[in-house]
């Protein structure tokens, strides 16, 4: 009799490839998917009864902002293990913790990530070798940020051009990033640190991810009245540098804008005709990022989510904190900082068109660190399952599991991950899927999704409900080393 190290039996799969669930026993010897099928003449060391239960393969989580989650203890990541998150990629918007030293606190965005205790990797690689020697609880992939190359060649002096000798110098650290493992580039052309840079400086830069066959990311310099022309800027880049590009969050902010999604996924329809264009979007019609008072209108209603000099205020809304002032939201604003913020500014009806587009990928843009989160955090794919694919049917429950998994690994050039076949890596999530959904909410931002039952992670159990983060964490960098049809 072949014995293994685990069996999951009778499970309901959903193989991350959108083919029709069926039932199937699985098997898994060390990190390796050994078996499927009917293997009743199979035994194993731990065997799972899931009659009733699905089985997929583990949520690759298109959007994070995790770099410093990744380094601090296991139970960090319980925020995405307990939605059946296996794999994350970080360094998004331009943010990434290398390659980067700071004396002193970064400026808005990068402080999403913390002070200066946590810029301490002037090298990509020794961001690599810190979670080669102390792994994560789950995967990674990472990209290697615009506004932190900006800031380490050009310190506070963003408000401009890069000169050619600093795009010089930002190009020899991206192309050593991506040497030492880093499997793109990203931007964050909407904040004070990038906001300056002409497309010219992005296309030089980009311009390194064609020999590597990295992506990039970004998100881009407006999402509301000129969305489409910061669409066609990104679509330009990709074409000027040869590079596949990747629409982060997509979205279409302000009333004025609302329904605009018809446009813009229109437009990106056309460009994936002649170059590889995707995108990612949240489950949610509100945004999260720093506290700027100069996206600040009367008309979208703000909560706090951190503040440096006022912890407490974390939680309300501006509009409350303001009104006891006696001051206006502008002059509010400026006092909290630094400082983050929740912005309602988003329709259901775009949210819900982006988030069916075939070329959409599921990211949480969670931001791990802030004091009462966005509920995207803890909630972005047990939302996507329960609310949009089984209550709402906006999608069945295969696709929405192939835009957490098979297209995300598509598109990030994960080879042999996203997918439940003999060979993948199992990296896997048991899940109810009567009863999967979230839990958290604006009011209650950290509350634990149902119906997620087990994660594993590289072949190890990684996460069990009711127990938490647990086992030795087998988590790894992963790199990019597929570049798609």
């Amino acid at each position: 009799m072949t014995t293994h190290d685990l069996i999951i039996r009778d499970a309901t799969l959903f193989d991350g490839a959108a083919t029709p669930r069926h039932r199937c026993d699985v098997a898994v010897d060390g990190e390796r998917i050994a078996a499927m099928g009917d293997l009743a003449a199979h035994a194993a060391d731990r065997e799972i009864a899931a009659k009733g239960l699905a089985l997929a393969p583990g949520f690759i989580d298109a959007h994070t902002h995790d770099d410093r989650a990744l380094l601090c203890e296991p139970a960090c990541m319980t925020c995405k293990l307990s939605q059946g998150v296996t794999t994350v990629v970080v360094g998004n918007c331009g943010v990434s913790l290398a390659p980067l030293t700071l004396t002193e606190r970064p400026p808005a965005p990068l402080d999403l990530l913390g002070d200066a205790r946590w810029w301490t990797f002037g090298r990509f690689a020794d961001y690599a070798e810190r979670l080669r020697t102390s792994p994560p609880p789950v995967n990674a992939l990472a990209l290697i940020g615009h506004l932190s190359l900006r800031v380490a060649v050009m310190g506070r002096d963003t408000a401009r051009a890069a000169t050619d000798r600093e795009t010089t110098g930002m190009y020899d650290l991206l192309v050593e990033a991506l040497e030492d493992g880093a499997s793109g580039f990203s931007t964050g052309l909407a904040y004070p640190p990038g906001r300056m840079a002409p497309t010219e400086e992005i296309i030089a830069l980009a311009a390194a991810l064609r020999h590597s066959g990295g992506i990039y990311a970004t998100h881009m310099r407006d999402e509301g009245d000129h969305v489409l022309d910061s669409i066609r800027e990104t679509l330009h880049i990709g074409t000027s540098a040869d590079c596949a590009v990747l629409i982060s969050h997509h979205k279409c902010t302000l009333p004025e804008n609302f329904g605009k999604s018809i446009e813009t996924l229109g437009l990106i329809d056309r460009a994936a005709k002649r170059q590889v264009v995707d995108l990612d979007a949240y489950p949610y019609a509100a945004s999260s990022t720093a506290l700027l008072p100069q996206l600040l209108r009367e008309d979208i209603p703000v909560r706090i989510s951190w503040s440096l000099p006022y912890p407490h205020l974390a939680g309300r809304m501006l509009a409350d904190i303001a009104r006891e002032w006696d001051t206006s939201l502008g002059e509010a604003a400026e006092r909290l900082l630094p400082a983050g913020a929740i912005y309602f500014s988003m329709d259901e009806s775009d949210v819900r068109r982006i988030l069916a587009y075939p070329r959409t990928m599921i990211g949480s843009d969670g931001l791990p660190h802030d004091a009462q989160p966005h509920p995207r955090l803890w909630g972005t794919f047990p939302r996507v399952l329960g609310r949009y694919a089984r209550e709402q049917a906006l999608f069945d429950m295969e696709t929405a599991i192939y835009k957490m998994t098979g297209l995300t690994a598509q598109v990030f050039g994960l080879v042999d991950r996203g997918i439940v076949r003999p060979g993948a890596y199992a990296d896997l999530v048991l899940f109810d899927p009567v009863t999967v959904r979230d839990r958290a909410t604006f009011d209650d931002p950290t509350a634990i999704a149902a119906g997620i039952l087990e994660c594993w992670v590289n072949g190890q159990s990684a996460y069990t409900a009711g127990a938490g983060v647990g086992g030795t964490p087998a988590g790894r960098l992963l790199r990019r080393n597929a570049v798609r049809d």
